[in-house]
């Protein structure tokens, strides 16, 4: 354990808001044992005076070290399979029930005792009404092949009700599982901490969309919904099992019931933006080129005569008149319509960036995007764009991400395979670019083409490379 680096996972706040609660907790037990020796050696006044002061460390810890403890015992308990939890009105009833219970207690009034049992009976008929309403209930879940962030997706609910006798009501749906497998600052943390630690420190969150909410499902019958649900941010969401949850009937109560689901991930495509004018710019004359052999295009080639299997639509019925024999027509072939979109995940190193311990709150609360994030999501954002304008031209594509290559298709196949790996594409800060290394990669990708186009995707400007890399590729700047 290197303690000279732990102190990138400790903040100012956190050491000072430790040391604050340590002292206070101190000063209570301290002044506590004070006023009981007070008490002990028979000096009333001291103990008083000692026990007044203990009640202000009483205070003063209710105020600084229960919320924190709190907050941080709540996010635990959402990860947790709790069977239910007490809503605001479950806690005020039962402030309620405490003070009429102790008011019935001190003063014997009846009344205050049937207040007090109708009260009791409302939370245990809320309890048990809410239990069951979540018992023999079944969910399904459809949702489309292609998911772009920032569109409505249609999403297709079911939930079946498999009770003989009760209907199902006030039921939320929701899907719960995780965006990622492991943190991508794990690696960073391991290097401060021991691994078992860091793996527990780093884990990522599970993380919940709600799909739909059901007013009523009769017994014995289920109730299909059609939601649309807007996922903010692309990225890979990996299910692990469904949460029912409802507050039938009275709200005091939150009774919830996880369903397991069956293994599936959801790739959410980086958002598709029009690229029409900034194309305009760049001479796109691949797949327009006639080449000399033949093929399938428009333009005659040559005439031939025919050969069993030649496609009789083929036949040239003018130059057969002429030459008293079947003549066929050869046409030429159009160049192979073929683009390379390479996407650069450098960023320049922010001139603040932030401690490893802010970076581990932004990823585990899902903070809003930083400017390098939101620059980066730009760049993704237009890679897609790109791959997908190319796949309507009915372009071979095939994209390229830090080194790594797709082979060449066409289709929307071959396009949602390059969308899922633009899903789950990470930038990389850099404090220098060294383009020497990335251009000798663009010259292996050039040399490989046959008329075809490569489209670089980076923030480097043209003048960031080489003439001769400037004249290879067209780079596209975000």
């Amino acid at each position: 354990m290197d303690f000279r680096r732990i102190s990138q996972l400790l903040s100012a706040k956190d050491l000072r808001s430790g040391l604050l609660g340590l002292a206070v907790v101190v000063g209570g037990l301290g002044w506590a044992l004070f006023t009981i020796w007070a008490h002990n050696s028979g000096n009333p006044q001291l103990a008083g005076i000692a026990a007044g002061v203990s009640l202000v460390f009483v205070l003063l810890i209710l105020i600084f070290v229960v919320p924190p403890l709190a907050r941080n015992a709540s996010a635990e308990a959402s990860q947790l399979n709790l069977p239910f939890e007490f809503t605001v009105g479950g806690a005020l009833i039962l402030g309620l029930m405490v003070v009429v219970g102790f008011a019935a207690w001190n003063t014997g009034n009846n009344l205050l005792f049937l207040v007090l049992s109708f009260l009791a009976a409302s939370v245990v008929v809320a309890f048990f009404a809410g239990n069951a309403c979540l018992k023999k209930l079944d969910v399904k879940m459809r949702f489309p092949e292609s998911i772009f962030a920032g569109e409505p997706t249609p999403i297709i609910v079911s939930l079946h009700n498999r009770k003989w006798l009760f209907p199902t009501l006030s039921v939320v749906t929701e899907v719960r599982g995780r965006d990622r497998e492991r943190s991508a600052l794990l690696d960073e943390v391991r290097q401060i901490i021991p691994e078992k630690w860091a793996e527990k420190l780093t884990r990522p969150p599970i993380v919940k969309h709600t799909l739909d909410y059901f007013v009523f499902v009769p017994r014995r019958g289920d109730v299909e919904n059609k939601a649309e649900h807007v996922f903010d941010r692309r990225g890979r969401l990996t299910i692990r099992d469904f949460e029912l949850s409802t507050r039938f009937p009275f709200g005091f109560f939150r009774h919830r019931r996880r369903l397991s689901a069956q293994a599936a991930e959801i790739f959410v495509f980086p958002k598709i933006v029009s690229l029409d004018e900034e194309l305009d710019e760049f001479p796109l004359e691949v797949g327009k080129l006639v080449a000399n052999k033949r093929g399938t295009g428009q333009d005659l080639l040559a005439l031939r005569d025919y050969q069993p299997m030649d496609d009789m639509r083929r036949v040239d019925w003018k130059a057969t008149a002429r030459a008293r024999r079947l003549i066929v027509r050869e046409f030429s072939a159009e160049d192979d319509k073929r683009v390379t979109v390479v996407l650069d995940t450098r960023l320049p190193k922010p001139l603040k960036p932030k401690s490893l311990r802010q970076r581990l709150e932004d990823e585990r609360k899902g903070a809003e995007l930083s400017a390098e994030d939101v620059r980066f999501e730009t760049g993704v954002s237009r890679t897609a764009s790109l791959l997908s304008f190319f796949t309507e031209e009915q372009a071979e594509i095939r994209l390229v991400i830090d080194g790594e290559s797709t082979e060449y298709g066409i289709g929307r196949e071959h396009l949602h395979e390059c969308l899922r790996r633009l899903a789950t594409a990470q930038s990389s800060f850099v404090e220098k670019f060294e383009n020497k290394r990335f251009e000798e990669t663009l010259a292996e990708i050039a040399d490989e083409r046959d008329k075809s186009h490569t489209f670089v995707v980076t923030t480097v400007g043209p003048s960031g490379f080489s003439p001769e890399t400037n004249q290879l590729v067209n780079l596209f700047n975000f």
